[in-house]
């Protein structure tokens, strides 16, 4: 099964910190994502993860430690640069263009790493492959009846399936999911949560999640923080087995081993 081999990984953290001023959000870090993963980071609120992701995806320097994206070190690397090479985010809070239609979102996604975006006086439109790509990409999210629908008149839902599709429009190696389901009703998480486990088996997702039964159901691997640190990282069977994993959730163990 991908991402289930071992071999080198697609993402490998060594002793990444994040500090602001006297806070030590992101504490000494070590992390490996294989290729095709599917890697849950949990902790309680606080724990660091956000940050974490912000520092995977160039949104902040690591203030030390190294990161390497297939052996290739990107800790200095600008988020831009970081997106080329094939990693890919979606946050807490969508960041959409709220005045373009669904579909021209999606095609400002698709375009953006290719060299085609530079085309003078042509419309983005005229790119087959640009249209044809995003048409793909609303239909597999369900989207396609908004695909005219601007941005800001689709409802929360249909925003945060927009959301990963637009994080996927770069062919990503690597797709950092920020709890694409905070806010989705059961139904709709059901249904977010379905479409994010048909992904290509191509891609290694790492997923912030708060809901338990959806980290342990969906991640073959998962990594616990608190207090910036890694508690705990190993299968599900062994997190949940985790004695300090019980106790950092209960609200009684300082996270350091």
């Amino acid at each position: 099964m991908p991402g289930s081999s071992v071999g080198a990984p697609c993402l490998r953290l060594e002793r990444v910190s994040r500090h602001f001023g006297g806070l030590k959000a992101v504490d000494e870090v070590t992390l490996a994502v294989q290729p095709g993963a599917r890697h849950a980071v949990i902790g309680p609120n606080g724990a660091g993860k956000t940050t974490l992701f912000n520092v995977i995806s160039g949104e902040l320097a690591p203030s030390a430690g190294a990161i390497a994206l297939d052996g290739k070190d990107v800790s200095k690397l600008k988020p831009h640069q970081r997106a080329a090479l094939g990693i890919s985010r979606t946050f807490q809070i969508t960041r959409l263009f709220p005045e373009l239609t669904a579909t021209e979102n999606v095609l400002l996604a698709c375009t953006a790493l290719d060299p085609k975006r530079f085309a003078m006086f042509r419309p983005l439109s005229s790119h087959t492959e640009f249209t044809e790509r995003a048409a793909r990409l609303l239909d597999q999210f369900g989207l396609s009846s908004l695909a005219h629908e601007q941005a800001r008149h689709i409802s929360y839902g249909a925003r945060r399936r927009l959301d990963v599709a637009l994080a996927l429009a770069g062919r990503p190696r690597l797709l950092l999911l920020d709890e694409p389901m905070a806010g989705l009703s059961s139904p709709e998480r059901v249904a977010m949560r379905e479409l994010i486990e048909g992904l290509d088996r191509s891609i290694a997702i790492l997923l912030i999640e708060h809901d338990m039964d959806v980290a342990f159901s969906f991640a073959e691997r998962i990594t616990v923080l608190h207090q910036g640190r890694v508690l705990a990282d190993g299968s599900r069977d062994e997190v949940s087995a985790n004695d300090l994993v019980q106790q950092a959730y209960l609200g009684s163990v300082d996270g350091r081993q």
